[in-house]
């Protein structure tokens, strides 16, 4: 089980458990040494036939957490994004990390219920979202990149299930559905990915569930940053990180300002919805 958090403070929120077949319990925190390991063989994951692990399921009404509905006016541009002078460009900075952890088949998730970020409709947000695991899938870039990357991803419709995280950030016992959704987390917290995974030695752990959460309680957020935006974050930007989580990548800061796996996401800003160089060799390193 993995928990990663976009927060304000600039601060990493990662932590990772792992119990292997044989009961030997390990744990990593965000700052230890990157697990490089990348081969492995094909372990698609199976949510068809989901079944509870506890009790601790609860369900969204559907207005809790939506923030005030975001249109562009009429002719109204979206807002141009401008690298960090101080940062390298996006198609020149090669940093990345990644996480033990990897989608050895496909990637089957959902859009639950309740308010979603942006005042998006279910529909509009389904599909920001499919945008958003988009980019990764497919290595959406401006550098030239070619998409070398085999991860796959299915978007298999709706659900009353709730992404497993609690309103502290925290993830909880997984119900066996790939869960996109939002609500309330802590008060740094944008957004949470929360991620189980199968234990393997000498490889990367094969993911089994990964739930995103978006924290609608605490930020505003918009699917159109036009000149008007004023301290929201971009529903896709966002996603596309989280969705960095779901198929292995980790945070990073820094003076990586430029990249989509930047830990801190500026407001007002679409250049996250485009992978940079560093975001690509990551993905090209799990896949």
């Amino acid at each position: 089980m993995s928990v990663h958090a976009t927060r304000t403070d600039g601060s990493g929120h990662g932590f990772t458990l792992q119990v292997a077949d044989d009961g030997e319990i390990t744990y990593q925190l965000a700052g230890d040494a990157v697990d490089m390991e990348t081969t492995g063989s094909d372990q698609p994951d199976s949510v068809g036939n989901p079944a509870l692990e506890g009790a601790d399921l609860t369900h969204e009404g559907d207005g809790v957490g939506a923030d005030a509905p975001d249109t562009p006016a009429s002719g109204e541009p979206e807002v141009a994004d401008v690298d960090t002078a101080a940062a390298p460009g996006a198609c020149s900075d090669k940093t990345y990390k990644t996480l033990d952890l990897k989608e050895y088949g496909t990637y089957n998730w959902y859009v639950g219920d309740g308010g979603m970020p942006g005042g998006l409709s279910r529909s509009q947000a389904s599909t920001a979202f499919r945008d958003a695991v988009g980019n990764i899938v497919g290595s959406s870039n401006n550098c030239g990149l070619s998409d070398t990357v085999s991860a796959k991803a299915e978007f298999k419709g709706y659900t009353d299930y709730e992404a497993d995280v609690d309103s502290s950030g925290n993830c909880r016992s997984r119900d066996g559905l790939s869960t996109w959704d939002a609500g309330n987390l802590g008060a740094t917290e944008i957004a949470v990915a929360c991620t189980w995974s199968h234990v393997y030695a000498g490889r990367k752990n094969d993911l089994r569930e990964a739930d995103v959460r978006y924290n609608t309680s605490d930020f505003d957020f918009t699917d159109y940053p036009t000149s008007s935006c004023y301290r929201k974050h971009d529903v896709r930007g966002i996603g596309t990180h989280e969705a960095g989580h779901v198929f292995g990548l980790d945070d990073l800061y820094g003076n990586d300002d430029n990249l989509t796996m930047y830990g801190t996401p500026p407001f007002c800003t679409t250049k996250a919805r485009t992978l940079g160089l560093g975001d690509v060799r990551g993905l090209r390193s799990i896949y």
